[in-house]
């Protein structure tokens, strides 16, 4: 391998670093000797003598990722105990029961389950309290606590006692571990009479040719197919030729995709298109936001500077860089970055800064223009800017209370207990909205807020200081309007309380499928999407094409 940098490194090093062939800076390297012999003697005097006794794995451990946290928020040490996990996100697969589980209160509680896997097959329902796993209790404790108890070898049992809202016995429930492999393409279908739709969660295996056989399937099983909407929102990313896979679906052989670029010389390529495109001509529009990462950008990104799909939405993430994994010893690795990616028209999308770990927005004026093919303006740094935005809609406060406490999942349990069935995703309406508010008023959501803890503080206060009986009529005023002026904020998001609603319910009966496509039928980037591919003028117009 060549270095950019060429020195000659000192034998003595040669056995510190394990490298006898690569040329390197003489100072540099005997800065990092004497920093590792300095490491090592502090960690030796520490746990030595200090006061208390220490945890050597985890005080190496804080020691590890202060050092790697100090580079990019995507350098990260995988200890042994957390390949199951990074093989997730690597493969889409990984050993366990396939059941998400939050702690909700002092229980943890199942919030999911992903079809035909084991807690599926063995009868494990969102809402299932977990009480004990294999004889240990589950009070206190939280998802990734409980997934070392849960994952094991495929075949391997274990035992989970439950108690399940509606029932008053204690439910043990038995079943066997085994692969879990979630799909990366979890919805396709049509949106509109001649418009098609895919669904990418992740860049895992396979992720092209899925998109693919699902593009495929639809072209088949509709003659009159003249659009499709590819779904990238929230798409972190993943494997990097698996978005060169994608891209190839709708550019033909042979197209430069993406190209990486770091220190190590050897390891800088190119990566075109190897096989004949699926279709190089039905139009394409990418949905994108702010949770379109890493590979979703080079896709996204690289559709646009080939003028081959408008892409809608918002600015997405802004990870240009490259990850190689290395084995370390002891089954661990270190996933650093090793390169940048630069996309057809040369830029990178790469945020520059980052705080608290997400890259600070950068503003248009200091990114640098390039040109797509057919000659639009486009800019580096900071992420892929949608060819159409579409503004985001912004939870209220109010919404965003009910969900991130849990209130419309529990109320949709309680829904599921009084419905064994409902009808088709397509057919279903949530009619009961005053039976929620009712809920909300009874299990006590409208004395949540911080005004209400104000008045709570005012009156025990006044209480101690006898001035209670003179205000008394003043805060139980005060406290009345706040009521009503909360029970208005919930009236006044009802559209997206009942959206929320309707696609926790159809996640109960039809899984993660029935979740997104419910969740299609109110999303306003997807009608704005169908308008815009049955105007063929328009689309030629966005991407400059005569």
């Amino acid at each position: 391998m060549k270095l950019k940098k060429r020195f000659a490194l000192p034998i003595a090093f040669m056995g510190v670093f394990g490298i006898a062939s690569q040329t390197v800076d003489t100072g540099k390297y005997f800065e990092i000797a004497k920093n590792i012999e300095l490491f090592a003697n502090i960690y030796k005097e520490i746990n030595t003598y200090y006061v208390d006794d220490l945890d050597p794995a985890r005080t190496m451990r804080i020691g590890i990722d202060a050092m790697l946290n100090h580079l990019d928020p995507y350098t990260n040490y995988i200890s042994e105990s957390e390949i199951e996990g990074f093989r997730y996100n690597i493969e889409g697969k990984y050993n366990g029961i396939g059941a998400v589980v939050e702690k909700i209160g002092d229980f943890p509680v199942v919030t999911e389950t992903y079809e035909n896997c084991p807690a599926f097959k063995a009868g494990l329902k969102p809402g299932d309290i977990l009480l004990s796993v294999d004889g240990q209790s589950a009070k206190g404790k939280g998802s990734d606590e409980l997934y070392e108890v849960m994952k094991g070898a495929p075949g391997t049992e274990m035992e989970i006692n439950v108690r399940r809202p509606g029932e008053t016995k204690e439910l043990k429930i038995k079943l066997k571990r085994d692969e879990v492999d979630v799909p990366n393409v979890p919805y396709s279908g049509m949106v509109s009479d001649d418009i098609g739709y895919v669904a990418l969660t992740t860049f895992t295996r396979d992720a092209g040719g899925n998109v693919q056989n699902a593009f495929l399937d639809l072209k088949k099983n509709n003659s009159n197919l003249k659009g499709l909407i590819l779904d990238l929102r929230g798409n972190g990313g993943g494997l990097l030729n698996e978005a060169v896979n994608l891209v190839n679906i709708f550019v033909p052989k042979g197209e430069v995709v993406v190209s990486t670029r770091g220190k190590v010389e050897d390891w800088d390529k190119s990566f075109k298109t190897t096989s004949t495109a699926a279709d190089e001509k039905i139009p394409v529009v990418v949905l994108i936001d702010k949770g379109s990462a890493s590979a979703s950008e080079i896709v996204s990104g690289s559709l646009q500077d080939l003028d081959r799909a408008v892409l809608m939405g918002q600015r997405s993430y802004g990870k240009g860089l490259v990850q190689n994994v290395k084995d370390i010893g002891y089954n661990s690795k270190v996933k650093l970055t090793t390169s940048k990616y630069y996309i057809p028209s040369g830029r990178c999308i790469q945020g520059v800064t980052y705080q608290n770990g997400k890259p600070v927005n950068i503003p248009d004026s200091l990114r640098t223009a390039f040109k797509t093919k057919s000659g639009r303006r486009v800019l580096d740094g900071g992420g892929v800017t949608p060819d159409v935005y579409v503004e985001s809609e912004t939870k209220s406060s109010v919404v965003k209370s009910l969900n991130d406490k849990y209130y419309i999942f529990d109320y949709v349990t309680e829904f599921c207990i009084k419905n064994k069935t409902i009808s088709e995703v397509k057919q279903f309406h949530f009619t009961d909205f005053e039976g929620f508010t009712k809920y909300l008023e009874v299990r006590g959501f409208f004395g949540e807020t911080e005004s209400d803890k104000i008045i709570a503080d005012l009156r025990a206060k006044a209480k101690k200081e006898n001035l209670l009986e003179a205000i008394s009529t003043d805060l139980k005023a005060a406290e009345a309007k706040i009521l009503t002026e909360k029970k208005i904020e919930i009236q006044r998001h009802k559209k997206d309380l009942i959206d929320l609603i309707e696609k926790e319910i159809a996640a109960r009966y039809y899984y993660e499928k029935g979740k997104i496509q419910m969740g299609l039928r109110n999303d306003k980037e997807i009608e704005e999407s169908i308008k815009l591919l049955k105007d063929t003028g328009k689309y030629q117009k966005l991407l400059n094409l005569k």
